[in-house]
């Protein structure tokens, strides 16, 4: 009797609830990290110095930051489709407004406030949430591919943004992303995503987890810690150890490159051709390091890898401060974009396994607010520092220091207690040892 060939196996939902997630965050962040593309139409149209637009930069990344504990809430509560969906039509709304605006106080009220709150909506936080619900293992690479979005979106629209800018303006670009996001997006988003596997009658990647633990690399789980709730996580040493770095993370990337790269490399007189491929180049490598970052993160211990990622930061910043020229900014692009968004797996692997599952939410969204307050003062302080001495080389020397003390901070991040499958509770830390 012959043997009936094998049925084949469906892929699980997760998987498709990742490839929205991943989809939301290209298009929302993609359009955020494009701000950069406009600081200079902007200083034109409205006649405003350097300052006033890092000022509105500033501003977005306040706005962003502070949604960003509620935006956990609200996915804890509301569930991850209805927190996207609407956040990109915020983000639409917002843009179409910008667009409009016919002074500073408009494009800050338009973007620096609207649309900045639907970019907190759209952001990782969700995403991030997504991914400790469907999997209880592969958390590094889920990490890491949801995170690929952030630097596949730059890739995508900052060079998009800077063609479409010389060729139709910066008042079309604006609308022309706004109709993306609110017509393209957002009813994906709406019809296609689900918020728990129990939805679609599934089970995480990797099983359900086991009470009173949360889950580790490679299946290895954590001793649940006693960080829950707003006041668990200020006690929490992890997460302020977690949190300080993700600070000056923010400064250095989200609030200093995305905002002044592109106008430091038009100041130094770079062709905007050679300036469009560093662009592009970052966001590769970016993309490059996530990915890889997700399977190290499942492997190797965080805390050594967080540290050497925020040090060849660093060095990344001595490269753009010494050399000035075309090749050497391509360079520095490729170095920076390999340890740029990667170190976001990392750190939301350790932050998963420092709080409480009911925390999770919570704890990204006051993770993404410290970040976002690091990018307000990473965006206006340059602009700050070049109308007053006409450069940026003071900012990439105290950036290049700033990283060196994040390195150095990540070497002192606590072990997480550990508990492998069927090991007794006498094998592992006591629960919270080392957290608070």
């Amino acid at each position: 009797m012959p043997v009936p060939p094998p049925v084949p196996r469906r892929r699980h939902y997760a998987w498709t609830v990742l490839a929205l997630c991943f989809f939301a965050i290209l298009c929302a962040q993609g359009v955020r990290l494009s701000f950069g593309a406009f600081v200079r139409p902007w200083e034109e149209a409205f006649g405003a110095s350097r300052g006033t637009i890092a000022a509105i930069g500033s501003l977005s990344f306040l706005v962003y930051g502070g949604s960003q504990p509620f935006v956990g809430r609200a996915v804890d509560r509301f569930g991850i489709r209805r927190t996207l969906a609407i956040s990109t039509v915020v983000v639409a709304a917002g843009l179409a407004l910008s667009a409009a605006a016919r002074t500073p106080w408009q494009l800050a009220l338009s973007y620096g406030v609207v649309a900045s709150l639907g970019f907190g909506g759209a952001s990782g936080v969700a995403a991030s949430v997504a991914v400790t619900y469907w999997f209880t293992t592969r958390r590094g690479l889920a990490f890491a591919l949801v995170e690929a979005g952030f630097g596949a979106g730059q890739l995508l629209l900052v060079p998009t943004a800077l063609f479409v800018i010389s060729v139709a303006g910066w008042r079309a670009t604006l609308l022309g992303a706004a109709v993306l996001l609110a017509a393209g997006v957002a009813p994906v988003l709406w019809r296609r995503l689900r918020d728990r596997p129990e939805d679609v009658g599934l089970e995480p990647i990797g099983g359900p987890v086991a009470p009173g633990a949360v889950p580790g690399a490679d299946g290895v789980a954590a001793v649940t810690p006693p960080a829950v709730g707003l006041r668990g996580l200020a006690r929490s040493r992890g997460f302020w150890s977690l949190a300080i770095p993700f600070f000056v993370c923010g400064i250095t990337t989200t609030g200093f490159v995305d905002t002044h790269l592109i106008p430091l490399a038009q100041d130094r007189g770079i062709p905007s051709a050679t300036t469009g491929l560093a662009v592009a180049l970052l966001a590769a490598a970016n993309v490059t390091g996530i990915l890889a970052s997700g399977p190290l993160a499942d492997r190797v211990d965080n805390r050594l890898l967080l540290a050497a990622l925020y040090g060849t930061r660093g060095l990344s910043f001595v490269v753009l401060a010494l050399l000035v020229s075309g090749p050497a900014l391509v360079g520095f692009a490729m170095l920076f974009g390999l340890v740029d968004f990667s170190v976001v797996a990392p750190t939301q692997s350790l932050a998963a396994r420092y709080v409480e599952p009911r925390t999770v939410g919570l704890a990204f969204g006051c993770l993404n607010a410290v970040h976002q307050l690091g990018s307000a003062v990473g965006a206006w302080v340059p602009g700050v520092v070049f109308d007053r001495t006409g450069s940026y080389d003071d900012v990439l020397v105290i950036s290049t220091v700033v990283l060196a003390a994040a390195a150095l901070t990540c070497l002192t991040l606590p072990r997480p207690g550990r508990l492998r499958a069927g090991a007794p509770p006498t094998a592992v830390e006591p629960a919270g040892a080392g957290l608070t």
